[in-house]
């Protein structure tokens, strides 16, 4: 069929042509907003799964439904090795400025940007990769104590105050949440907490892969009252009909149940693969039907490309000893595995690759689903790693 009229959008946090299965979620975070504009008490969200299950795409979208709807929005991603003052800042400042010209609670969004000024002030004498310069002058003791929680506290409290004058609500979507510093977590888990007290509007929604859980469990023991923890996977096969048939039949072409079938089963339901099967299928396929037959053709032609770029990527920024450890994971089978058995296969004590294994947790590329136990954040990465064993 014409690849120009291809539907199907594999990429990085790229919306997909139909975005299936998120429904009821996108409802529940909307109502959730809703009540924290109006003062209301709500819960807000944090998502976490594997990678490519589209939490990026979910948080742009309830962004998206958000800014239509009249919240003040503000969205980072947080990179390895970056903190957390260093991204939210500069976002603020922004943030802060536009609000300031729209002329409502113009005194309340002008004393933020004091505030703010203080705390990048205050912060950058211990987080250097802090660099944002603030059009205000800085109002002396208001969140400029150098204590990252007591600051970050103050300046979420007054941007919450002028939201709340300005009769709209402030919401922080944050991506990769799981590359703070547990101390950073804290410091805005208890701003968020002491804004919820004081019904403030102004809310961060987050994703992140399965530690981070953990990590804002121990940073904050109240963290699980605080967000709804929403898991997001891969879905159903009701949900991937729906994704696949919808974008094709709105190109006037066709998709037969075997073909979907063997999408299904080759991609476990992973949003991110399923448009990767898609575009190939869709290239594939002559006339206006996909078939199972095209589906087969080009499941090798599929790997293929993943191997190189999706697969690769992650595997390549890796030590040689921790793309050991990966490789003996990966060769004990699919499924979770004993830390025990992973140090067995490389012959070693545990007690000699628990770094290895703590490094690569800490790269996101492995999790730890229950205690002593190991998985991949990356579907179907144990099957890359088979085929490109060295000998």
């Amino acid at each position: 069929m014409d690849p120009r009229r291809n539907p199907f959008a594999p990429g990085a946090g790229t919306r997909p042509p139909e975005l299936a299965g998120r429904d009821e979620v996108i409802e529940r975070a909307s109502i959730a907003l809703d009540r924290i504009r109006a003062g209301r008490a709500a819960r807000s969200f944090i998502f976490y799964g594997l990678r490519g299950v589209g939490k990026t795409v979910l948080l742009s979208r309830i962004m998206g439904d958000a800014e239509a709807n009249g919240f003040a929005t503000v969205m980072l991603e947080a990179p390895e090795g970056r903190s957390l003052p260093s991204q939210l800042a500069p976002h603020l400042r922004a943030l802060f400025l536009r609000l300031n010209r729209t002329g409502k609670a113009k005194d309340m969004f002008e004393r933020s940007l004091k505030a703010l000024a203080g705390f990048v002030s205050a912060v950058k004498v211990k987080y250097q990769d802090v660099e944002v310069g603030i059009d205000a002058a800085p109002e002396k003791g208001l969140a400029d104590s150098g204590d990252l929680e007591l600051d970050l506290r103050d300046l979420v409290q007054t941007a919450g105050e002028a939201a709340k004058q300005a009769g709209t609500a402030i919401v922080i979507f944050i991506d990769e949440l799981q590359y703070f510093e547990e101390n950073e977590l804290a410091a805005l888990i208890t701003a968020i907490h002491h804004a919820n007290q004081n019904q403030l509007p102004i809310t961060v929604i987050g994703a992140g892969l399965p530690p981070l859980l953990g990590q804002l469990g121990r940073a904050k023991s109240y963290a699980e009252r605080l967000f709804e923890f929403v898991p997001i996977g891969a879905l159903s096969l009701l949900a991937v009909q729906e994704a696949l048939r919808k974008p094709i039949e709105a190109e006037s072409a066709v998709i037969d149940e075997e073909a979907i079938s063997q999408i299904y089963l080759d991609t476990e339901g992973y949003p991110y693969f399923l448009q990767e099967w898609g575009k190939h299928a869709w290239n594939a396929a002559s006339g206006n039907t996909i078939t199972g037959d095209v589906v087969a053709l080009v499941g090798s032609d599929i790997f293929a490309e993943l191997d190189a770029s999706f697969f690769r990527v992650r595997f390549d920024r890796l030590t040689p000893v921790e793309k050991d450890y990966l490789h003996a994971m990966a060769q004990l089978g699919d499924g979770d595995h004993r830390s025990g058995e992973i140090a067995a296969q490389l012959h070693r004590p545990v007690s000699a690759v628990s770094p290895i294994r703590n490094s690569l947790i800490k790269k996101g590329m492995i999790y730890s689903p229950a205690h002593g136990d190991t998985a991949f954040t990356v579907p179907m990465f144990g099957g890359f790693l088979m085929r490109t064993l060295p000998p």
